[in-house]
């Protein structure tokens, strides 16, 4: 029994010589994989094409919703809005601000003009200004809002003016350039690319020139001798600063500020700012509906205007120097008059109690010393103001 205990010992190492054969034929046996499955594997990273395009394709439209064969390569979309345009990566390149106040008969007109004379570029928006309009004006640019998402409204509550409407549309304003018409049909949409060409070449404001203007002779007489005052007191060598049909940089409408009656001296204003000005002749046509909203009156409000564009672009931050050299110059008259009848009242005994020129002599002296004094505070008014708007432009800042 022990030597068969001894003998049995050597089995178990005769076992591991039995097991081999079958594991070198698992192998022989096991299904060989697909050919495609190595391209699989080596193209995991890009999600392999060929493991997509074996896919079957599921149909995409079914129900109520399929509406007929979808040719390949053609996008499906709903009804579609005129003014539905993608915009540019640098953002809108034209605004049209356009003020009105009761032209509902001109509208529709207007509006197929600027498309039309839009078409090359359609890249813009219509701003239009309801200045308090009685009529159905703002029924009309609604409608045409329906039609174009371009086209939008902006409707005060009264008749506030057209420096409050262009104000507020430059505000409003998101385009690059940014072009300002009447609603009446006189100015032609198709001088717009003719200021954008122009803006173009490096100006920053340039002012359409009425040559040949069709309005009567009650209003192109005034206007001649306005434009001829305005342009000798600022030194803008332009002829038609009244021109309804303007072209801007965005930056200028961003910094100019209108207000009152000043939308007649936007250049002025802009001028004062350094910005450059420029000017083209535009073609002017009749007025086709209703009548003018200005009289006569506007060119007595126009010249107290430019009164105040002149103080407000020169003489706002240092009041001292208008009212100061007024004053100075008052006063040294005064004395010098006072001190000539004082001279001839000792050497010559003229008495000076039957001399008017005397009293004449105290109050331009008088006068000197209020318009001084005036100006003085003015200075301090001007330098305590803490929400003042500033008094300069900056072209760019390099850092």
């Amino acid at each position: 029994m022990a030597d068969q205990e001894e003998g049995s010992e050597p089995q178990p190492q005769q076992t591991p010589q039995i097991e081999p054969p079958p594991t070198e034929q698992v192998p022989t046996n096991v299904e060989q994989p697909p050919q495609q499955a190595p391209p699989q594997r080596q193209d995991e990273r890009g999600r392999n094409r060929e493991f997509r395009n074996q896919r079957p394709r599921q149909p995409q439209h079914q129900g109520p919703r399929q509406q007929g064969p979808r040719r390949e390569g053609q996008r499906h979309e709903g009804p579609r809005q005129e003014g539905h345009q993608p915009r540019h990566s640098g953002g809108l390149e034209i605004s049209i601000v356009i003020p009105l106040y009761n032209e509902e008969q001109s509208l529709r007109e207007l509006y197929g003009q600027i498309r039309d004379a839009m078409e090359r570029n359609r890249n813009y928006e219509i701003i239009f200004v309801d200045d308090g309009s009685t009529d159905g004006s703002a029924r009309v640019i609604q409608e045409l809002r329906n039609r174009d998402r371009r086209v939008k409204l902006i409707r005060f509550r009264r008749n506030f003016g057209k420096s409050a409407a262009l104000s507020v549309g430059f505000a409003q304003a998101e385009g690059q350039y940014v072009i300002t018409m009447d609603a009446d049909l006189q100015d032609d949409p198709e001088e717009i690319s003719s200021l954008v060409d122009e803006l173009k070449k490096g100006f920053d404001l340039v002012s359409g020139w009425k040559k040949k203007r069709r309005d009567p002779i009650t209003k192109t007489i005034p206007s001649r001798f306005f434009n001829f005052i305005t342009g000798m007191m600022t030194g803008i060598p332009i002829h038609d600063f009244n021109c309804g049909l303007k072209g801007y940089r965005k930056e200028v409408v961003k910094e100019v500020k209108v207000y009152g009656e000043l939308h007649r001296y936007i250049p002025v204003l802009a001028h004062s700012l350094g910005f450059r000005i420029g000017e083209i002749p535009v073609l002017h046509r009749a007025r086709k509906y209703g009548k003018t909203k200005f009289g006569m009156g506007r060119f007595w409000k126009g010249f107290l205007d430019l009164l105040t564009a002149l103080f407000t672009t020169r003489y706002l931050a240092r009041p001292l120097h208008l009212f100061g050299f007024w004053g100075l110059a008052f006063f040294l008259a005064g004395v010098g008059v006072d001190a000539y009848l004082t001279y001839l009242k000792f050497v010559d005994g003229i008495s000076l109690s039957n001399r008017p020129l005397f009293i004449g002599g105290i109050l331009l002296t008088i006068v000197g010393v209020q318009f001084i004094s005036i100006g003085l505070i003015g200075e301090i008014i001007s330098k305590t103001r803490t929400n003042a708007d500033k008094e300069y432009s900056i072209r760019e800042i390099l850092k």
